[in-house]
């Protein structure tokens, strides 16, 4: 698949096989493209916690649907999810942080896989279980960190059709 047709056809996925993993490999990939996007004055403040452990995961979920005040799967199944995390103390990582889930997601599709943004990722990385997590994977945890997102990765079931774009808004203006 080529750039531009990734870029026009790439659509979150909500529903995802729990029973069919992503090679690490691929993940790689995925993670590679991230660490590849652009960042303000090349600063790179961009972290990525990739979890396919299944309690991990789990926990991420729960933490998750708990400050949506819900019990329902966020992650919607996806057996991988890479948190995204900014060093807070780089004006642009917000920004950036922002591109490089975009690069993941775009850099997913291109490879077969489905993805999703799920946000949250603030709030859950600001309590104590969040710092909790941080420090266990070796992160610092005095709240020099900031959640950006995480991408959720995997497979769709087999037979799910697939999303269809949204018609594109009239939001362009030409000024010649």
């Amino acid at each position: 698949m080529d750039t531009y047709e990734t870029l026009l056809t790439r659509r979150s996925c909500r529903a995802y096989d729990p029973d069919r993993p992503v090679d690490r490999e691929t993940l790689e990939k995925v993670v590679e493209a991230g660490r590849f996007a652009p960042s303000g004055m090349g600063r790179q403040p961009v972290h990525f916690v990739v979890v396919t452990d299944r309690a991990t995961r789990d926990r991420l979920s729960r933490m998750n649907a708990a400050i949506m005040g819900s019990s329902a799967d966020p992650f919607y199944e996806a057996p991988a999810v890479i948190v995204v995390l900014v060093d807070n103390q780089v004006p642009t990582s917000q920004d950036d942080g922002a591109l490089a889930l975009g690069n993941l997601m775009n850099a997913a599709h291109a490879l077969g896989v489905e993805s999703c943004w799920i946000h949250r990722a603030e709030e859950e990385f600001d309590s104590a279980e969040g710092r909790e997590l941080l420090s266990q994977w070796g992160l610092p945890a005095d709240g020099s960190l900031r959640g950006i997102g995480h991408c959720i990765l995997g497979y769709a079931p087999a037979g799910a059709p697939a999303p269809l774009a949204k018609p594109r808004k009239e939001n362009v203006i030409w000024v010649d």
